[in-house]
């Protein structure tokens, strides 16, 4: 097994490949970092819509989320990409690859919002309507900050599921760690090599950002102990001084 690993792999010729790799990950972590800010935005934009007491606007959000859940994500981006043209909307492939991969995540980060929100212990919405809060004032300074302790974990998993599919990205042009692999793999044949080497980075990369998701997990579990209060108005008024 051994023998056969360094017969494939060319480590004189993984030194020289490196430095384009490298920069192909720059452009999946940038992509990356675009999408996550663009989709915690639109993504609780999306979960507030679908918890809203307009019938239309709920509905319109929820259709929204049914019909990203139930269509591949690739067909998002190619959608993007080659059918609106057609429309004379003409998006760059990275922008593309931003649009379409945010369109797909903030409906999923919806969800994880929405199931955080509703987890807020009703009594504290109770007790923030006692108060005569607004709708628009409770869920800003009672329910939301809550619910962000809540979804911080899966929102952590979302982040690093996204830079591993970044890689779909590669499908519409975008140069970035999958397509420039694929480049120098169909120019010189070193296929093992040069996705090994591939591998290696996205495992590293996935792995570090998922200690960091962990850090702050841990983090945000001491902060939450140290501002624990009870249930109830007092915890409420609390939100409002």
């Amino acid at each position: 097994m051994l023998d056969s690993f360094t017969t494939l792999f060319n480590f004189r010729g993984a030194l020289d490949y490196l430095p384009q790799l490298l920069q192909g990950a720059v452009v999946s972590i940038e992509m990356t970092v675009w999408v996550m800010a663009l989709s915690l935005v639109f993504g609780l934009v999306v979960a507030l819509a679908r918890l809203t007491r307009m019938r239309a606007v709920r509905i319109a959000a929820t259709f929204y989320v049914e019909v990203v859940r139930g269509t591949p994500a690739i067909l998002q981006l190619f959608y993007i990409y080659f059918v609106l043209p057609a429309f004379g909307i003409n998006i760059p492939p990275f922008g593309a690859g931003v649009v379409g991969l945010t369109v797909n995540y903030a409906a999923y980060l919806s969800e994880v919002y929405r199931a955080g929100i509703q987890a807020v212990p009703r009594g504290q919405v109770e007790a923030a309507m006692a108060l005569g809060m607004s709708r628009r004032l409770m869920m800003r300074r009672v329910i939301l900050p809550q619910a962000i302790r809540i979804v911080v974990p899966p929102l952590g998993n979302y982040f690093i599921s996204l830079f591993k599919d970044t890689a779909l990205a590669s499908t519409i042009t975008v140069k970035e760690l999958m397509f420039s692999g694929q480049i120098i793999a169909a120019t010189n044949f070193q296929y093992f090599t040069i996705y090994t080497i591939a591998g290696i980075i996205y495992l590293g990369l996935s792995y570090s950002g998922s200690l960091a998701v962990q850090y702050l997990e841990r983090r945000m579990k001491v902060g939450n102990r140290r501002r624990r209060r009870p249930i109830g108005s007092g915890a409420v008024q609390g939100a409002l001084s």
